[in-house]
């Protein structure tokens, strides 16, 4: 079945439609939102709205309280699942029940630190409290991270909004792949379909958040994210966010030493391809804003292998060599009292790395088990062909 046979079909029926999704969700061979496709139908009862906005319009941690600012289609509730406390980021069981059937549009970008999968596996928790839920249909979207796996399953001990339980750094699969999972960890007896994404030339043209801007992003995003839990700027108010790093403090003799000690420390390593170009930049909000940093802009060797994670890791440990107080303190999410740092790398073993606690090759071996884990287990779910470049 096709998103437009399924459209008819829920017509004929009057099904009362509820919609996960932001401006991702757009039809690209109707040139039309999903949205309004389902508006002309009058089969579309409420719309649920993840962090950033619908049109990717707020920054990150900034909440959505004012739904009315989606005027426009009338007759429909916009629900945010993005407020100021932590009960906004779950809807309630008899919201749900309301509905005869949920369709989820969105794009994921494959790592867990992306809070549109923790809206995901919120909106699953609630419906495995429903006593009659509606049917779930999932567009599967591939990951723009491709099926590389990066990282260790993040415990419960570790785990929040950016870090849903069971989930490694980068997980190698696609949105329906992850409902899948999903559904399997919360023991869900909803019905749960999936449809293809239904155009792949488009794939990735429309920003999933608001500091997303390309493909060349997913492909550092599983490491790079952990630099905010620094106090360095993690390229957010430029044109380049997670590939640029740096802070006013960051003087040219201490760039080359970290650069030299880089390279040295990866030298041996053929899954570390990060290549760190000195600059200096001036970002318009977030960190530093519109102050002169110094920092890299991080490049990726053509047609090589990169572990993102790892390198991210190990330039991470660096850092926190030259840089005194590195590590951004205090409460980083809502309903939680970790620092960023312990809720970004989410692992005992792997915070021992970055503070100079573990050795290199031990983590090297501890993250091919980890990953391997982690390919095993969702194969029996999702039957993708994930991989690891640790071999």
């Amino acid at each position: 079945m096709n998103l437009a046979s399924l459209i008819s079909s829920f017509s004929l029926t009057q099904k009362r439609v509820g919609l996960l999704c932001n401006q991702t969700a757009f039809v690209f061979d109707k040139k039309q939102y999903l949205i309004e496709l389902l508006a002309e139908h009058n089969i579309l009862s409420a719309v649920f709205v993840p962090e950033h906005g619908l049109f990717a319009e707020l920054q990150d941690q900034e909440p959505l309280e004012n739904t009315n600012v989606y005027h426009f289609w009338k007759g429909i509730d916009f629900i945010s699942l993005y407020g100021r406390d932590e009960q906004s980021l779950k809807t309630a069981p008899a919201l749900l029940e309301a509905l005869d059937v949920i369709i989820v549009d969105i794009q994921d970008v494959g790592c867990r630190y992306f809070t549109y999968l923790t809206t995901l596996a919120y909106l699953f928790e609630t419906l495995t409290r429903c006593q009659h839920p509606p049917h779930v249909w999932v567009i599967d979207r591939p990951s723009p991270a491709g099926r590389q796996v990066e990282g260790s399953m993040i415990t419960k001990t570790f785990s929040s909004f950016i870090g849903h339980e069971g989930l490694p750094h980068r997980h190698g699969l696609s949105l329906g792949e992850i409902a899948l999972w999903l559904k399997h960890h919360y023991r869900g007896s909803f019905s749960l379909d999936l449809l293809p994404y239904p155009i792949d030339e488009y794939f990735m043209q429309i920003l999933p958040s608001p500091n997303f801007p390309s493909l060349q992003t997913a492909t550092l995003y599983s490491g790079q994210c952990l630099f905010e839990a620094t106090t360095l700027s993690e390229g957010r108010g430029t044109t380049r966010p997670f590939e640029i790093i740096g802070a006013p403090f960051l003087k040219w003799d201490i760039l080359k030493n970290i650069k030299h000690d880089f390279e040295n420390f990866t030298a041996d390593l053929p899954w570390v391809n990060y290549i760190l170009r000195p600059l200096q930049f001036i970002p318009t909000f977030h960190k530093h804003a519109n102050e002169l940093c110094g920092g890299f802009q991080i490049h990726l060797a053509p047609s090589q292998s990169n572990h993102s994670l790892l390198s991210s890791l190990i330039l991470l440990r660096i850092c926190n060599e030259y840089i005194p107080n590195l590590w951004r303190q205090g409460a980083y999410e809502k309903g939680n009292t970790k620092t960023a740092l312990e809720i970004l790398v989410g692992d005992a073993d792997l915070l021992d790395f970055v503070n100079g606690k573990v050795a290199l090759s031990v983590i090297v071996e501890y993250l091919k088990q980890t990953e391997n884990e982690w390919i095993t287990g969702s194969k029996s779910i999702s039957n993708a062909a994930l991989f690891s470049v640790l071999t």
